[in-house]
């Protein structure tokens, strides 16, 4: 059983959330990126060409 494309990007979106870890010295913009990326891909079509976007920009294959 393989996983689809959508989730292969959400779970490569939350290991670099969790990886990463909050600044508690400041807001870091990258973070905030792929949590906005993560929020959208949640409610997007499996189908839909942001899922695409996504994989292509964190090289998920």
């Amino acid at each position: 059983m393989s996983d689809s494309l959508k989730e292969r990007v959400r779970a490569k979106l939350i290991r670099q959330l969790e990886e990463d870890g909050p600044d508690p010295e400041q807001d870091d913009v990258r973070r905030v990126s792929v949590q906005d990326d993560l929020d959208i891909l949640n409610v997007v079509a499996d189908d839909d060409p942001f899922v695409e976007e996504l994989a292509a920009r964190y090289l998920v294959f």
